[in-house]
């Protein structure tokens, strides 16, 4: 009976234990998971922070590159330091190339009358002297030579057997060994543009580069780009040079001493800023951005940016700028 009384206790106690335990109300069970899930996210959050950070300091290296040494030999790259120098102010003019029409000769009949022979054609190279055609005088009946007053090339022909010869030119011959270049000059630079000052003359179809002296400066506009012409003549005993080229003067008006000058080629653009390129300790090359006073094809003069004694990258800027766009490039992904 006693055992059977403590039995009705204990089972009473457990029934009691679990009712208390399912009127729990659910709410606390909620917050409870809710502080796992924040506790979880925070974690995470922290970690995704950590990866932005490493981006942010990696975006720092998008200015530099490293080459090797074997790399920078390859590819031409080289230093010099910079230093005084002297830069010249130039003008860039733009011309074209003429016959010298001091050398041309336009070849007519003596007297009127019937073609009976012609001996050369157009492009062939004469003598002077050399005799071009035979010609049957109207008056005389009498057939007489028509040579060639100068060396050159015959450039055009307008007679064949039997024409008439007049008063028209039958031959254009023109010494090629000297030709004008006739360059454009606009008004407001007409004052730095006289007869006697050097230019060097150049043209994009081909290497060559040749130095004459402008001889005049016509006092007439040219009608089609209202521009002044000055004409200087170059020696074409190569043939180098044709009638009709375009070609480059680059007239230098002011040559002037400069504290700190470097090579032109050294100049880039990068984010709408002139740079050159350094290389400092590490090997690392870096852009650093800077201002330019006078500029000629060869040698700037820089105002503000560079020291004298710095090393830069005189010639391969473009295999360096190259290279750092490309690293920024890596950087961004």
């Amino acid at each position: 009976m006693k055992n059977k009384f403590i039995y009705q206790m204990l089972l009473a106690t457990a029934v009691i234990g679990v009712y208390s335990f399912a009127s729990i109300p659910p709410s606390y069970a909620e917050e409870s998971h809710d502080h796992e899930k924040q506790e979880e996210s925070s974690e995470k959050h922290e970690e995704g922070d950590g990866h932005a950070h490493g981006s942010e300091s990696g975006e720092e290296h998008g200015e530099e590159a490293k080459l090797s040494e074997k790399a920078i030999e390859d590819s031409g790259i080289k230093l010099m330091e910079a230093s005084e120098g002297i830069v010249d102010q130039t003008l860039f003019l733009t011309g074209r190339i003429t016959l010298n029409q001091n050398k041309t000769a336009s070849v007519k009949a003596r007297f009127p009358g019937i073609v009976k022979e012609v001996t050369k054609a157009q492009g062939e190279i004469v003598k002077a002297g050399d005799i071009l055609a035979s010609i049957e005088s109207n008056e005389s009946l009498q057939v007489y030579p028509v040579k060639a007053p100068i060396d050159g090339v015959v450039l055009s022909r307008s007679i064949n057997i039997g024409d008439t010869a007049g008063d028209s030119a039958m031959f254009t011959i023109a010494n090629m060994d000297e030709l004008w270049v006739e360059f454009h000059v606009f008004s407001q630079d007409a004052d730095l543009v006289e007869s006697g000052i050097p230019v060097n003359v150049s043209s994009s179809e081909c290497e060559k580069i040749q130095s004459t002296t402008i001889q005049s400066l016509l006092p007439m506009t040219e009608a089609s780009s209202q521009t002044l012409l000055a004409r200087a003549t170059v020696k074409n005993l190569d043939s180098h040079w044709l009638p009709g080229m375009s070609v480059r003067g680059d007239v230098v008006v002011e040559s002037r001493d400069v504290p700190i000058a470097i090579k032109t080629a050294a100049l880039q653009q990068m984010e709408g800023k002139t740079v050159v390129f350094l290389k400092d300790e590490d090997g690392a090359f870096k852009a650093r951005p800077v201002k330019t006073g006078l500029q000629s094809k060869s040698w700037t003069e820089i105002t503000e940016g560079l020291q004298r004694g710095e090393t830069y990258v005189s010639e391969g800027s473009f295999i360096v700028k190259a290279d750092i766009g490309k690293a920024g490039a890596e950087h961004a992904h």
